[in-house]
């Protein structure tokens, strides 16, 4: 049996969607908004009714009717620390994603909330699929250097291990038995360490962890954000800087790879430091991770949409290309997961999983991941 399912993905610049009838993608759709406009928002949240309207004009404009669909699937915000896996979206999990129990701005928030609406008015279940807050990092990678507060994993885990999948499908090499370095390049930047299946350690992508990126600020000494914020800058001003107004937008207004090329084809030297500034601080990242494998990795993938940018691929090369191969798979595959995800529960492959709120099961190293499940 052929199930309708649609797929709502916001992201940082940009909200995408997708209809599938059953594995066959009808159409996609990527709306990208501009940087400012975003900003102009004072929370997340706030983003619903302008994004819901993008969604509306879509629909009408190309004649789509969900009337019947079977299924919605919206991408996972930033909540308490979940597994890995197929979500049925629940009255808990709406509202811990409304209200931020993370405390991470980050517009996945929007997807369920995006796809509640729709739901109102034609009905299918809502799911989520492998959100932002998958977390199954290792106990030594939550140290910092101040008691009481931890190393997070908030990240692109739908697209990375979906990618990571089909690259282990097309090489036959066994996902639960391998040292992989995945790296997800877009408006954000994520990069992972995959140890045996499970994602052990990441920078956290959406807090302003591990190289600068379009929209964020990436790392910096805490002691020159303490100067910025003396000089008179917001505290809210300050936490848009870190995930929305950062990296491109801070130098040039725009979260556009296109344009800062652009820049550096007029002759911008600035532009070209701070590109070639971002190539280096992103082979600076994945060389790091190597640790977690004490240097023996068997892979490195490179995904997301900026690794369309030829030049920046090489740099990665040229620096990590000592450690291990290096794969390259251009966008993302999170549609396809979002989709297939449903389409496995529709059909009683899988049971879906339920959201349960703060984790608050017993944890040991050896045995226990972050959301207190036995491995």
């Amino acid at each position: 049996m052929a199930y309708r399912i649609l797929v709502i993905n916001p992201g940082s610049t940009s909200t995408k969607l997708a209809l599938f009838d059953g594995e066959q993608k009808m159409f996609e759709t990527s709306v990208t908004h501009d940087a400012q406009v975003l900003l102009s928002f004072d929370d997340v949240n706030d983003q619903l009714p302008y994004r819901m309207e993008v969604i509306n004009e879509f629909l009408v404009e190309n004649n789509i009717d969900l009337e019947g669909i079977d299924a919605i699937v919206g991408r996972g915000g930033c909540v308490y620390p979940m597994e890995a896996g197929v979500y049925e979206v629940n009255d808990r999990l709406m509202e811990d994603t409304k209200a931020n129990v993370a405390g991470i701005i980050h517009p996945s928030s929007l997807g369920i909330q995006l796809g509640a609406e729709l739901q109102k008015r034609y009905g299918g279940r809502l799911f989520t699929v492998n959100p932002v807050c998958v977390d199954e990092y290792c106990d030594e990678a939550r140290v910092t250097g101040v008691k009481g507060i931890s190393r997070k994993s908030v990240g692109h885990a739908l697209n990375l291990k979906g990618t990571i999948r089909r690259h282990c499908e097309k090489y036959g090499f066994d996902y639960y038995n391998s040292n992989i370095i995945a790296c997800h390049i877009d408006g954000g930047v994520a990069i992972t360490a995959h140890k045996n299946g499970y994602m052990i350690d990441g920078n956290n992508a959406a807090g302003g962890d591990g190289p600068f990126t379009p929209t964020r600020t990436g790392s910096i000494g805490v002691l020159d954000l303490l100067d910025y914020l003396e000089e008179g800058h917001s505290i809210q001003e300050t936490r848009k800087l870190c995930a929305g107004a950062g990296g491109f937008v801070s130098y040039f207004g725009s979260s556009s790879g296109e344009h800062v090329k652009e820049l550096i084809a007029e002759g911008d030297k600035e532009a070209e430091k701070v590109w070639n500034g971002f190539c280096y601080n992103l082979a600076k990242g994945i060389a790091a991770f190597t640790a977690s494998f004490e240097g023996r990795v068997d892979s490195i993938i490179l995904t997301g949409r900026y690794v369309r940018f030829d030049d920046m691929v090489d740099s990665i090369r040229r620096r990590c290309g000592w450690i291990a191969p290096i794969y390259v798979y251009p966008g993302e595959v999170e549609h396809e997961e979002m989709a297939e995800g449903a389409l496995r529960v529709l059909r009683g492959i899988d049971e879906p999983k339920y959201y349960q709120g703060r984790p608050n099961s017993p944890r040991t190293t050896e045995s226990i991941d972050a959301c207190g499940v036995t491995r």
